[in-house]
């Protein structure tokens, strides 16, 4: 490489030593560059240019005309742009191949460079010569190059020279990102080397001393003792002392100097930011009359505040000084200068103003955590001020402002220190109870116009409608634990005012709004939102109660007057709950939120008072209002109203049973003349049925023998039913079901109407038949056993825990139900799931199956892709019930009905242990039911059977799961994989072909709604195969008293049966076009990997550490030769695509952890990386052993193979078509763009998430109409699980 010699010998000559070969090759590039920015040059003549320009790049001596260019000042930006890229080619991509001399003279000519920056130059080139040193020294500092300091702190002190100074500042910006933040390959493989080396300039010398004395002294890397961020604070105190808002070299300083302290500090020794006083540093940048630089301290201060790791001492130097009144009251001003209109709003500031929250957050999180060394000194620390400053920043008019310190109140009241002493100030608790009661309302429910600020603000914040109702239902989960606390702390005065307020809401609900009229009702009035809110900042209090009260109960025997104060305030709750008894209210939602308030009172805080429960039990029964079909919204919340009446009765009889059992024999009286009255239809009937069978049932006081006699008198008639003669005849063909369900008459009824030909079903109203045949379909379901079941078998286990009398009562009373049950409940479901086939629909001729699809389809609505509000699209759904279309939506709900009401019986069956999965010959029929004719359902009705799958393999006894597991596992994951990738297939062929309009939302529906299903399948999938997942406690079972059980996870990977469908669904799973499940499957992939790199168990290991039945090394060899070739070869392909672009990282970690763990075993991994095109066996040969000597560095491993793969990796999308980096000039952002959230602001953002087993299975509502039925509300989060 004599062209670096070259170079090297012509330092800072310019023009010298340029040979009749660059003579004419430079010329060509400029004429290149030229045609590339003209406006006026063709697209093939640019192409051609584009072309040689990339040429250049692999000509041996491109480093040398990239040096020669760029050095020379009179050539225009745009050449000395490109000349640098050259340079920065040279580096990245042939820097492995340069002997010693070649890479210094490169080293060189990057040295050179840095030496001549001017401030003539434009920014963009002084930043790429920063890259290029930061390149240089990723793969030479610290090892062949340790003079790296040295040069830089003789660029720092160049005289009265800042570009030089910015010129280092960025190089150490861009050092300490990569090295600690970024994931470059080249940092990956030199990451010790790199990291210890950068503490050692970074930090000084004093420091590392003291803070690690017994420290092995690394390479002498550093040049002088301050190291750079005593240099850099000291160079921010002369910035700051000058004309930072009108002087652009100081600002542009100060700015710079601001970036690498945010680089640095979350990984900085803290006690060097101590030695350094960076901290008045920043707070004095803070105060500077300049936003940018505001912005850029408050970020820096925040880089280090995040961290959550300070010790005593460090909490004391870091974090009390800024308790101080001085560090406080700025803090307050700035927040009050930050403050914006919603209706105007100043990014800059709206930013530093959320910024701000966040960082006073993180101070008032370590006061909670260090309160017992927090120094008692007012002098030093401004208590009552720093209180002041957090309810200042909670009552701002953004919930996203106010949301960080509201966590931080949550924190700060639980502290059994801090709380009361809080609690103590009425200045503070007040106001904080008032602004969390006010911020309680639905703000999701009100009119996209309102004009409230908080509202605007909310919109503003959010993006789509699941992410703000993801943020209220956080926010409001923070305020009502705030309440909770205040109650529980200040109980008297705070329950006073909250009853108060809540009485005079109340008596003025209609005050200054319409007088109720069900004419025009509405779910989302003010009054309802309004009582709403004032009922949910009631049941917080109560939890406080509840918690308060325990107290007071637990030191009965030190305090014996606690018993007279709970009683005065229990009887003082029950005053005001017999007044709020008294009130009439029209608004049947509001009735509703009245009637859950009583109950809440009757079982939380007054469940010591008989008396007053049963006020509340004969106000339930006896609120049923009447409907009025001609006001349809009216009616909806009135059968809200009554549903939850239903709900609340359970509730009564699940927490009170033994207050109940005492008035039982009256109660009974009462529901059996109310079932015999007629006037009950059979979800009500049957509602009355199981409250007094829950009431029995969980009651302590009666003895086994009654109990037993009571229950059955329930049970035994529900079993009958099931052993009806009919029925069995009915169900045992496809046939009979229909028959059963009046489906027959339907499939004629839509034959003869010839539906196939109608392409708006909902514009033709039902004639008398079909309205007849639509009640017959609803009055069919009621006489099956389906529903009696499924409530009964609820009552059963709901929150029933094992080991409890209640549950021995369930094993007993079920015991020989469930042999009459089974076989009949497998039928239904086989016939149900049947239904979904279209060439069962004998009764419509061949021609007329194609509708079959459309009849079974539910409807639900899709926030972001329906059109519409949720609302319009139930009153849509209402207005067409008596069309034909009303008419498929009562088939399928009909079929639906069924469905999902044997999901539910078998998830209750599968809570009663061996009582369920005992029968011997129950898992081959339950698969075939469950799984068989699944393929016709659709992705969304799939995610219910999922669910069930995985409660089935969760709740089988450890002991029985040899038997009972492997064939539905097995079943399910075929059927997962084959219908997952036929819809992908699908997909991919409708996206071929341009739709819009319906088409198009249809088309969106199905693929949230298939990822939707992708998402809970891999779920399931890493929910078995989790590694910190342990066997719950094993039923006592005849013979099994000593036996040891593999966990779930080694249960699956031991039978070949359960894990070779499990690997093909992961395996097709990497090629899915959803970033999120594919991440998800790699890493389970990567999990399990090294599970099967086993060879013979080894004798010589005791007993205690080995597996008790590990994977059998046929199995193990058979599966190591799969997931070496194809799960490889699929990893290859999709590095190779540009969708995957994102997960690139994840692949090549599961291809280095099969490489190491696979290596000595087999060479399959090996030959398969060889056959790359542009890898030579010498490349694959040293990535392997490079991985093997670094086996616990994965992130070493993982940048090994990305290097390897390099010219196989797709590039994203968003790169493709794009100029090239080198050729064109980079352009500033754009200001304009939203800024991106913080970290703890997209947490906010999120709802929590919900517990490893998702929803319950089985437990959709069945009976309403298909919209309601499916909950599906939002894209990102369309299901639980």
């Amino acid at each position: 490489m004599t062209a670096h010699t070259s170079i090297n010998g012509n330092m800072g000559t310019g023009g010298a030593g340029i040979d009749p070969e660059s003579s004419a090759v430079l010329p060509k590039i400029h004429e290149a560059l030229e045609v590339v920015y003209s406006p006026h040059s063709n697209n093939d003549a640019r192409k051609d240019a584009q072309l040689f320009l990339e040429d250049i790049k692999n000509n041996e001596r491109a480093s040398y005309y990239g040096f020669h260019l760029a050095f020379d000042t009179t050539q225009s930006p745009v050449v000395r742009h490109y000349a640098l890229s050259l340079l920065e080619h040279a580096i990245k991509h042939k820097w492995a191949e340069y002997t010693q001399e070649q890479a210094t003279a490169l080293r060189n000519c990057v040295l050179e460079l840095s030496q001549n920056v001017s401030r003539e130059d434009p920014a963009y080139l002084r930043n790429k010569i920063a890259l290029l040193w930061v390149e240089v020294a990723k793969r030479s500092w610290a090892g062949e190059w340790m003079d790296m300091d040295a040069m830089l702190v003789r660029l720092w002190e160049v005289p009265d020279s800042a570009i030089h100074k910015e010129l280092v500042l960025g190089i150490l910006e861009m050092l300490s990102d990569d090295i600690f933040n970024g994931d470059d390959t080249v940092v990956a493989v030199r990451e010790g080397v790199l990291s210890k080396a950068s503490v050692e300039i970074f930090t000084p010398a004093a420091v590392l001393l003291d803070t690690f004395p017994n420290r092995q002294i690394g390479p002498d890397v550093r040049c002088g003792s301050e190291g750079w961020l005593a240099r850099i604070a000291n160079l921010l105190r002369q910035c700051l002392s000058g004309d930072v808002q009108h002087n652009a070299e100081l600002r542009s300083c100060t700015i710079r100097a601001l970036a690498v302290l945010y680089s640095i500090l979350p990984w900085i020794v803290p006690n060097a930011v101590t030695a350094t006083e960076c901290v008045p540093v920043l707070c004095e940048a803070l105060r500077a009359s300049y936003i940018e630089v505001q912005k850029a301290s408050l970020e820096a201060m925040h880089s280090l505040y995040s961290r959550s790791s300070f010790d005593n001492q460090e909490f004391l130097d870091l974090v009390v000084p800024l308790y101080g009144g001085e560090y406080v009251e700025l803090f307050r001003q700035l927040f009050e200068w930050s403050a914006v209109d919603p209706e105007d709003i100043d990014d800059d500031k709206y930013q530093f103003s959320k910024k701000l929250s966040e960082v006073i957050s993180f101070l008032g999180t370590y006061m909670d955590r260090r309160f017992n060394v927090l120094p008692n000194d007012p002098d030093r620390i401004d208590f009552q001020g720093f209180l002041q400053l957090l309810l200042l920043i909670t009552q701002s008019q953004s919930l996203v402002v106010s949301i960080p310190v509201l966590v931080t109140w949550t924190r700060l009241l639980k502290n059994r220190s801090l709380g009361p002493n809080i609690a103590d100030i009425p200045t503070f608790i007040a106001p904080l109870l008032e602004c969390c009661t006010s911020r309680l309302v639905r703000y999701e429910s009100l009119p996209e116009d309102t004009q409230d600020p908080t509202f605007q603000f909310l919109l503003e914040d959010t993006d789509t409608i699941p992410e703000r109702h993801a943020f209220l239902g956080n926010y409001r989960r923070y305020s009502s634990q705030v309440i909770e606390s205040i109650v529980q702390l200040k109980i008297k005065d705070a329950m006073q005012h909250i009853l108060g307020q809540t009485e005079n809401v109340l008596e003025h609900l209609y005050d200054n709004v319409p007088a109720f009229d069900m004419r025009n009702y509405s779910k989302t009035s003010e009054p309802v939102l309004r009582v709403d809110a004032q009922a949910t900042v009631i049941e917080a209090a109560l939890r406080g109660f509840g918690k308060w009260r325990l107290s007071k109960e637990t030191s009965l025997r030190e305090e014996p007057h606690n018993e007279q104060e709970i009683t005065a305030l229990e009887n003082s709750l029950e005053s005001w709950c017999n007044r709020l008894l008294t009130m009439n209210f029209e608004d049947p939602l509001i009735r509703k939120r009245i009637l859950q308030l009583l109950v809440a009172f009757s079982v939380m805080a007054l469940d010591r008072n008989p008396s007053f429960m049963l006020k509340v039990l004969e106000h339930i029964l006896m609120t049923w209002p009447a409907t009025h079909p001609d006001y349809r919204v009216y009616t909806d919340a009135v059968k809200e109203l009554q549903t939850e009446s239903m709900v609340e009765l359970q509730r009564l009889a699940a927490k009170m049973p033994d207050h109940l059992i005492d008035v039982y024999d009256q109660i009974e009286a009462k529901v059996n003349e109310m079932i015999a009255s007629g006037t009950l239809d059979e979800k009500r009937q049957i509602t009355y049925q199981t409250f007094l069978f829950t009431i029995v049932h969980r009651s302590t006081r009666l003895d086994q023998a009654t109990k037993a006699q009571k229950l059955r008198g329930f049970i035994d008639p529900v079993v009958a039913q099931w052993q009806n003669d009919g029925l069995k005849q009915a169900l045992s063909s496809y046939e009979g079901f229909c028959k059963l369900m009046a489906l027959d008459k339907a499939q004629s009824y839509l034959a003869r109407k010839q539906m196939q030909n109608i392409p708006d079903w909902g514009s033709m109203e039902l004639d008398a038949e079909g309205q007849a045949l639509q009640a017959e379909l609803e009055e069919r379901q009621t006489v099956l056993p389906l529903r009696p079941t499924k409530s009964f078998l609820t009552c059963s286990v709901d929150k029933v825990e094992k080991d409890t009398d209640p549950y021995q009562v369930s094993c007993a009373l079920w015991q020989d139900g469930f042999a009459a049950i089974l076989p009949e409940l497998l039928n239904f479901l086989n016939r149900a799931h049947a239904a979904h086939t279209p060439d069962n629909w004998t009764g419509l001729p061949p021609e007329m199956r194609s509708i079959v699809g459309r009849v079974l389809t539910d409807r639900f609505w899709q926030a972001g892709i329906s059109e519409g509000s949720k609302d319009e699209f139930y009153t849509r759904v209402l207005e067409k019930k008596h069309t034909l279309e009303g008419l498929a939506s009562t088939i399928r709900g009909s079929i639906r009905f069924v469905r999902e009401s044997c999901y539910a019986i078998i998830y209750c069956m599968t809570r009663l242990d061996v009582q369920f999965y005992g029968f011997n010959e129950l898992p081959g029929p339950l698969a075939h039911a469950l799984l068989a004719d699944s393929f016709s359902l659709s992705a969304h009705q799939l995610i219910n059977v999922l669910n069930l799958v995985r409660y089935l393999v969760s709740n089988c006894p450890v002991p029985l799961r040899d038997h009972f597991l492997p064939p539905i596992i097995a079943a399910c994951y075929q059927q997962m994989d084959a219908r997952i990738n036929a819809e992908w297939a699908k997909l991919d062929q409708q996206q071929s072909v341009k739709t819009e309009g319906d088409s198009l939302t249809e088309e969106m529906k199905a693929e949230s709604i298939l990822r939707q299903l992708c998402y809970a399948s891999v779920m399931m999938v890493a929910d078995f195969l989790d590694p910190n997942r342990t066997n719950p406690p094993a039923p006592h079972i005849k013979g099994n008293a000593d036996a040891y059980y593999p966990t779930l996870r080694e249960f699956c990977l031991m039978h070949s049966s359960i894990v070779e469908p499990l690997l093909l669904f992961c395996t097709h799973a990497i090629r899915w076009r959803d970033s999120r499940c594919c991440g998800i499957v790699l890493r389970v992939l990567r999990s399990i990997s090294p599970e099967f790199a086993v060879s013979e168990p080894n004798p010589n290991l005791p007993k205690q550490h080995t597996k008790a039945m590990p994977i059998p090394p046929d199995t193990a060899a058979e599966i190591r030769e799969y997931i070496s070739s194809d799960v490889v070869k699929t990893c290859l392909a999709s590095i190779h695509e540009p969708y995957f672009v994102d997960l690139q990282k994840d692949i090549a970690s599961l291809i280095a952890t099969i490489v190491v763990a696979y290596s000595h075993l087999t060479t399959t991994t090996r030959d398969i990386l060889v056959s790359l095109p542009n890898v030579t066996p010498a490349d694959v040969f040293d990535a392997i052993e490079y991985m093997k000597i670094h086996e616990s560095n994965p992130r070493a491993q993982r940048a090994v193979v990305l290097k390897l793969l390099g010219d196989l990796k797709g590039v994203s999308v968003s790169e493709m078509g794009k100029l090239s980096k080198s050729i064109g000039i980079p352009v500033t952002k754009n200001s304009t763009k939203k800024p991106l959230r913080s970290k703890m602001a997209q947490q906010f953002m999120t709802a929590p998430a919900p517990s490893h087993n998702g929803s319950r299975a089985g437990a959709p509502i069945n009976d309403q109409e298909d919209g309601s039925a499916d909950n599906l509300e939002g894209v990102a989060n369309l299901f639980e699980s």
